[in-house]
């Protein structure tokens, strides 16, 4: 229902609105909730607006006119409105609510009205549409925009009234149009008392402007500034194709983030799980997508399993394309499968089960690290929402701030900022991909067209966040109007972990994780550096068993296991004679059973591994070595069970234990023959440093059953 205001006079019921701004009355047609209309109805609260909306719940019949004129039915719907009301100086604002926001207040808004001098007043555009020929016919202006936009206007009731009395046209004719008929005609003009907003004072079009808009931060609040009439509009309105820009800009204005607040909205509307039983938790189908050879999958896999979230309310599907993962994905359904309530192989889970409540997408180069990842996703309730992950060391991530007219990758202004960190929130973003979680109903609704990931010229990601940001309410349907699709998410607001580059991954090795340290090395590095390594310093565990002999940690249980796996998968261990065509002059005088590191083509990344690893603690004892040779040594008690006493050739050396006394052999150590001194019990994963020439003459100890192995570099200036 339309309040009824009385009053005889204009101008002083202008000013007495001015004092009592929720006497304004916004009207807007809006057949469908969608998120843009959500978005305006929040800055409208923000600022007190009472709205009144026409149309709900009604078929949208006013065409598509983001392509073609349409737009007839809000004319009708404004038209019968009016026709309810009976106060004559009713101050009326009729916008579109599905991409326009508000930047200010009723009190701002009435005055620029006011100063205008004009009973209607218009929003203006720099491009006329839909009819080119009524060009010339539009009156001049001092400064601005000549050309009138009907996505928003304002004026007195019985002025707006008298505008739209003569509407008899269809409802998928064109709005525009029409009122841009009556504004060319002189006479009808000058009857309403009509204008257009030419400098953008009450309304900014970013059709054609975009240029002209930026973000202006002042206390605690932000504004669009049209920098070309330095003007600070009330309502911003992103019609025609600038729809991903008033979603960017509605990621701030009015104060959703602000310099000094932050993110005022990011708790707002949230889905608490708290108080849920685990059989109450939403049910979530999680997709797995390896679609080619990726490190670390086993990892994956791994932190799978410690998502926390009730495995009996996700189900699994696991989308390989990669033979080379097939045993990874094979041992862990078979270790772990029936953990979750079920487990598929069909790609349209969600679409088919009615049940399912979200669908999580999670590409297997994704490394969560935050285990919470999927209830917060959830508590956030929006349709779609990605945890912002990036890859190590760069700014790539996996969502983009804006996209270019071709559908492809563009930089918004504040992408940099949100990927370090400066900005923390949650932002409406035109592309996310790799991992993301969507309502399940947009699966069986706007997105129920198998054909959503597919597209002539686009890859799978792109075709998929395309088709949301295309989305409409029904399939088969005209969009409403300014239909702007199903909103994407990315939060920053937590860390949720990173992606995996899978560049110049090779799958020729038995562990082909080992040569990641170049591509990967955070996840290199978690993978098979000591879990207390980087205690070494901070708790002094390094450790002097003899004299000058440190011994520290380094190597994980893993990395001693799949060092001496590929080294038993190579295979081609030498004869242990003098004779060794590998080295420099083809004799080894100490020799031993052994495969060298540039065997197995791994000589690059051992020595990248001393560099990282070994040199920050080696250079407080030797400083300026680096290393000669490095390889890995097997003593068997039927092969060869020990090594005579020897100085290296080396200024020092570092042998790190591979493998672990009393579980995989008996036996073995160094002798240090000058101090008597023996290191019975090496630990697996520990480094041993000590000098090579001159002071400690040393012995291989005897391997007594097993089998001994450790990785040896000598190291010189």
């Amino acid at each position: 229902m339309i309040c009824v205001l009385q009053n005889d006079n204009n101008s002083d019921f202008l000013l007495s609105m001015m004092k009592n701004p929720l006497k304004l009355l916004v009207l807007t047609v809006a057949t469908q909730e969608t998120d843009g209309f959500r978005r305006f109805l929040k800055s409208a609260r923000n600022f007190n607006y009472t709205v009144k909306v026409l149309g709900r719940g009604q078929k949208w019949s006013g065409g598509d006119y983001m392509s073609a004129p349409g737009g007839g039915q809000k004319v009708r719907l404004l038209k019968e409105a009016l026709q309810e009301t009976k106060s004559e100086d009713q101050v009326l604002l009729f916008t579109d609510s599905y991409d326009a926001v508000f930047a200010s207040g009723p009190k701002e808004l009435l005055r620029k009205f006011q100063q205008a001098k004009h009973k209607v007043v218009f929003s203006s555009e720099r491009l006329i549409w839909p009819d080119r020929h009524l060009e010339d016919k539009h009156p001049h202006v001092r400064e601005g925009n000549r050309f009138l936009g009907s996505g928003g206007f304002m004026g007195y009731l019985s002025n707006i009234r008298e505008m739209v009395s003569n509407w008899t046209g269809e409802d998928a004719d064109s709005d525009q149009l029409f009122f841009t008929k009556i504004y060319v005609d002189p006479d009808k003009r000058k009857s309403i008392n009509m204008t257009v907003d030419s400098r953008c004072r009450l309304f900014q079009n970013l059709h054609g402007a975009l240029d002209d808009v930026v973000l202006k931060f002042e206390d605690g609040r932000v504004r669009a500034r049209n920098v070309l009439y330095d003007t600070l509009p009330v309502l911003i309105h992103g019609n025609g194709p600038t729809k991903l820009q008033i979603n960017y800009m509605g990621n701030y204005i009015p104060k959703s983030w602000t310099f000094e607040t932050g993110c005022t909205v990011c708790q707002d509307d949230l889905r608490s799980l708290a108080a849920l039983k685990d059989s109450e938790y939403p049910l979530v189908s999680i997709g797995i997508f390896i679609q080619q050879p990726t490190p670390f999958v086993s990892v994956f896999f791994e932190r799978l399993l410690k998502l926390e979230y009730p495995k009996d309310r996700l189900k699994l599907f696991i989308y390989n394309q990669e033979p080379h993962h097939e045993p990874q994905v094979s041992s862990f359904l078979r270790d772990h499968g029936g953990l979750y309530q079920d487990v598929r192989s069909i790609t349209d889970i969600c679409r088919k089960d009615a049940d399912c409540d979200y669908f999580f997408n999670l590409d297997i180069e994704v490394v969560l690290k935050n285990e919470k990842t999927l209830k917060i996703l959830i508590e956030q309730n929006l349709p779609v929402v990605a945890p912002m992950i990036t890859r190590a060391g760069r700014l790539w991530s996996n969502f983009w701030g804006a996209v270019s007219a071709e559908g492809y990758y563009a930089r918004s202004e504040d992408y940099v900022d949100i990927v370090q960190g400066r900005r923390v929130g949650v932002w409406n973003v035109p592309y996310v991909s790799n991992v993301y979680l969507l309502k399940a109903h947009l699966l069986r609704s706007q997105l129920k067209d198998s054909a959503v990931f597919t597209s002539h010229s686009l890859d799978p990601d792109m075709a998929f966040c395309h088709s949301l940001r295309s989305a409409v309410r029904t399939i088969g349907t005209p969009p409403t109007p300014q239909e702007e699709g199903v909103f994407m998410f990315v939060t920053n607001m937590q860390t949720f972990g990173r992606i995996l580059s899978t560049e110049n991954y090779q799958s020729t090795h038995l562990h082909n994780d080992l040569w990641q340290i170049f591509e990967n090395p955070v996840d290199w590095e978690e993978r098979y550096i000591h879990q207390n390594y980087s205690r070494i310093m901070r708790d002094k565990l390094i450790e002097t068993p003899c004299p000058d002999v440190y011994w520290f940690p380094v190597f994980s249980d893993v990395a001693c296991n799949h060092l001496v796996e590929e080294m038993e998968h190579f295979g081609k261990w030498s004869g242990g004679g003098n004779t060794d065509t590998r080295i420099q002059g083809g004799y080894e005088n100490v020799p031993t059973i052994d495969i060298h590191m540039n065997q197995i083509n791994f000589e690059k990344e051992w020595q990248k591994f001393l560099v990282e690893y070994v040199a920050p603690i080696t250079e407080k004892m030797y400083p300026g070595y680096y290393t000669k040779l490095a390889f890995v040594v097997r003593y068997r008690p039927d092969e060869q069970p020990s090594l005579r006493p020897h100085h290296d050739a080396s200024t020092f050396t570092i042998n790190i234990a591979l493998n672990q006394l009393g579980q995989d052999y008996q036996g073995g150590g160094c002798r240090f023959l000058r101090y008597d001194c023996s290191i019975q019990a090496p630990r697996k994963g520990w480094a041993l440093m000590h000098p090579g020439r001159l002071t400690h003459y040393h012995e291989g100890l005897p391997t007594t059953a097993g089998t001994r192995y450790i990785a040896v570099s000598f190291v010189d200036p």
